[in-house]
């Protein structure tokens, strides 16, 4: 994925269609959907032995650490592209797709590089995010979005009835009023300017600024445009996948007034195997919310966790034609929560109400899953520094304060 720009340029020079050079657009909307449809769903665990060599095994990890040299070598010889190649404004427009595909999948590798505890890897999960100006994402995703998951106050939460389109500005601006909200908060702790070269949204930012004015200066301000361009479609993709991985789902409020912990029926799941490859198994969505600092290799797919009905590379291109998605899905959430609207996370801008509820066998009840609450904390103190939510995962070993790793 990553080297597509340059397997659009071998394309193109081979078969002189100007229309490959949306390579990257086209593996993901097409080719991949394809080979998961071949391949079908892979449900198949690593035993708890199996998945302690797999934990250990240092190939994962380079896997996602090569994805960034590969990653920028793919930016810059795009750029080499948009200034010398024989290219009308349509051409380039595709090529820059392809890049912002690239980009996208640059958030997921910086995912999961980001909820490491080793200081290397949660850089290169700034570094990665360079490439689409979305650097607070390191900060908003880690303290916000694992925090607030399937509720209400998660921005990164779609609701049942809200549009893709509706959720793109609320879940991008929610973020970064999310991120910002943490990084002040961290630093007024330790007595510490919010301005300072240790905030990790502003830091995270720099490195996209020192990207930008660096290709400019050697490319020229031509461009420009085409990483803006880029970097639109790479954010894009991203509020895709979180607009798809818990809409609709709600943690119940407790009687002491916390929501229940977060369980594996609060994420939407695919198992297919191709787009799941592509993703770091990121489809395996429920189990990685459980156990944040999980590496990608050894995550598990859950019986009782809500099946999307195709990977995310299909999932992704429906949630942009809002009554199709509604379609697919909306009898898919009532059916998960046995038509009962009370549980769903309901948009109150939206039109859920028209939704018939589905039949539902009244001799086999839904069970909600509630595990003990971990801790609490509110927006105004976000939990200690790290990778990882104190209220996401159902593991005990996992509630570490990271700040020691500093």
């Amino acid at each position: 994925m990553p080297l597509s720009p340059f397997a659009a340029w071998l394309l193109v020079q081979w078969f002189s269609w100007g229309i490959f050079w949306a390579f990257g657009l086209m593996l993901m909307a097409v080719i991949i959907p394809l080979v998961d449809a071949v391949t079908g769903p892979d449900k198949s665990n690593p035993t708890d032995a199996d998945a302690a060599v797999l934990e250990h095994d240092r190939y994962y990890r380079w896997c996602t650490y090569l994805y960034l040299p590969a990653q920028y070598a793919g930016l810059v010889f795009a750029c080499h592209l948009w200034v010398t190649a024989p290219m009308g404004w349509p051409e380039r427009l595709a090529l820059a797709t392809t890049v912002g595909v690239v980009g996208g999948i640059g958030i997921n590798a910086a995912h999961e590089m980001g909820h490491k505890r080793t200081d290397h890897e949660r850089w290169f999960a700034k570094i990665a995010l360079a490439q689409s100006g979305y650097g607070h994402f390191y900060v908003e995703h880690n303290h916000g979005h694992h925090l607030r998951v399937a509720t209400p106050e998660d921005p990164a939460t779609a609701r049942f009835g809200e549009s893709y389109w509706r959720f793109l500005p609320r879940s991008a601006a929610g973020g970064i009023r999310s991120a910002w909200r943490h990084e002040s908060a961290r630093l007024r702790r330790r007595s510490t300017s919010v301005w300072s070269p240790r905030n990790d949204v502003l830091n995270a930012w720099a490195l996209s600024v020192a990207l930008f004015t660096t290709l400019v200066a050697a490319f020229g301000p031509t461009v420009l445009p085409w990483l803006v361009v880029q970097a639109a479609l790479a954010v894009a993709l991203l509020e895709c996948a979180n607009y798809l991985e818990h809409y609709g789902l709600l943690r119940r409020t407790l009687a002491n007034g916390r929501y229940e912990h977060c369980s594996y029926r609060h994420s939407w799941n695919s198992d297919h195997l191709c787009s799941n490859i592509f993703l770091y198994h990121l489809q395996r969505h429920s189990d990685h919310h459980a156990n944040p600092l999980r590496r990608y290799q050894t995550l598990r797919t859950m019986p009782e966790a809500p099946q999307l009905p195709a990977g995310y590379a299909v999932m992704i291109w429906l949630s942009v034609i809002p009554p199709l998605w509604r379609k697919v899905m909306d009898p898919r959430l009532l059916a998960h929560h046995g038509g009962d609207l009370t549980r769903v996370n309901t948009d109150p801008k939206g039109t859920a109400a028209h939704v018939e509820p589905p039949e539902v066998d009244q001799r086999t009840p839904v069970v909600v899953l509630e595990r003990p609450q971990a801790g609490d904390a509110a927006d105004d103190q976000p939990p200690p520094d790290g990778p990882h939510s104190l209220l996401s995962s159902s593991n005990p070993e996992e509630h570490t304060n990271a700040d020691a790793n500093e």
